[in-house]
C-alpha cells in the first residue's frame, strides 16, 4: 500500500463520522486554496495487540520514520510522532497510546476485558489503522466508568483503531495564511473551537500555533442496545514556524497537544 492510499482510505474512514472535516474542506477549496494535510493522530491501548510496538512497524512499512516522544503524565498517555523518510508533503503522524496501568483498578480490568478480545495477530498491514473497534460493544456503565478517569479511554472503547483526527496545514493556504484569520472563518461559519488554554494553542515564539474544532458527535448503540450521542472526531489546524536556523519547526509541543487531546471531551 502506497502513502496516498493510506490516507485516502484514512479519510474516508474518518469523515464518515466526521461529516464537519468535509465541509471544511470544502469550504477552503471554495476560497480556492488547496488544503494540505499536516499531520493525522491515532489513540490506542498499550499491553495490547495494538499497542505503539505493534502497530510502528506498519508506519516504517510505508516509509516512515519516528523522530520524538512525548509523554503526558496527567493524561496517563506516551506518544511518538513519524515523519516520511523520502515524500517531505506527506503527512506527520502522531501516535499515542494509553498507559492503562496507571488507571484506577476499575478502568483497567474495563480495558483488559477489551482488549482480550483482540486477536494477538491482528496488526498484519496498515489497514489495521482504519479498523475501528476490535472488540464487542461495551456497556454504557463501563463506558461512563472510563469516561469518569480518562475521557481517552473511554473514546477508544468506542471509536477503537482509526484516525482521531486530520490537521489542515495553514503553512500551505493563500487567502488565510494566518491561525486567527482560520478560526475567525470557522467561528463565522458556526463551528465551535476548542477553547482549552486558548483557542490557539502555541505561539510563533514556540514555533507553533494550534487551534482545533470540538469534535462532531455520533450516536452508538452500548451493550443491551441502549443508544447515546457522544464525541466522534475533530478537525485540527496547524501553522509552523521557522526556526532561529531558517528550518521549519516539524515536531510537536506536549503543552499544546495536550489540550489538543480535549477536543473529543463531552460539552
Amino acid at each position: 500500500m502506497n502513502t496516498n492510499d493510506f490516507f485516502d482510505s484514512l479519510w474516508s474512514k474518518y469523515t464518515q463520522i466526521t461529516p464537519q472535516a468535509q465541509r471544511i474542506q470544502s469550504l477552503f477549496q471554495d476560497q480556492g486554496e488547496t488544503v494540505l494535510n499536516d499531520h493525522v493522530a491515532f489513540r490506542t491501548f498499550n499491553n495490547s495487540p495494538i499497542e505503539l510496538e505493534k502497530l510502528e512497524p506498519q508506519l516504517s512499512a510505508l516509509g516512515y520514520k519516528a523522530y520524538g516522544a512525548f509523554r503526558f503524565e496527567n493524561k496517563h498517555l506516551k506518544a511518538r510522532c513519524y515523519k516520511h523518510e523520502s515524500d517531505t508533503l506527506a503527512p506527520k503522524i502522531f501516535l499515542s497510546e494509553l498507559i492503562t496501568e496507571e488507571l484506577p483498578a476499575v478502568c483497567q480490568e474495563i480495558i483488559t476485558k477489551l482488549t482480550e478480545q483482540i486477536a494477538l495477530n491482528a496488526v498484519q498491514s496498515p489497514d489495521i489503522f482504519w479498523a475501528g473497534t476490535l472488540w464487542d460493544k461495551i456497556s454504557e456503565e463501563d463506558y461512563l466508568t472510563l469516561a469518569e478517569h480518562s475521557e481517552y479511554a473511554a473514546w477508544l472503547s468506542t471509536m477503537g483503531l482509526q484516525a482521531n483526527h486530520f490537521t489542515v496545514s495553514i503553512n500551505h493556504l493563500k487567502k488565510f495564511p494566518t491561525i486567527e484569520e482560520v478560526n475567525s472563518l470557522l467561528q463565522n461559519e458556526g463551528y465551535t473551537l476548542n477553547s482549552v488554554g486558548g483557542i490557539v494553542k502555541g505561539s510563533p515564539q514556540l514555533y507553533l500555533e494550534q487551534s482545533s474544532t470540538m469534535a462532531d458527535k455520533v450516536e452508538v448503540t452500548f451493550a443491551n442496545d441502549i443508544k447515546r450521542t457522544i464525541p466522534s472526531c475533530f478537525y485540527e489546524f496547524a501553522k509552523r514556524h521557522k526556526q532561529p536556523d531558517g528550518v521549519l519547526f516539524d515536531s510537536f509541543i506536549e503543552g499544546n497537544a495536550d489540550k489538543i487531546f480535549d477536543s473529543t471531551n463531552a460539552q
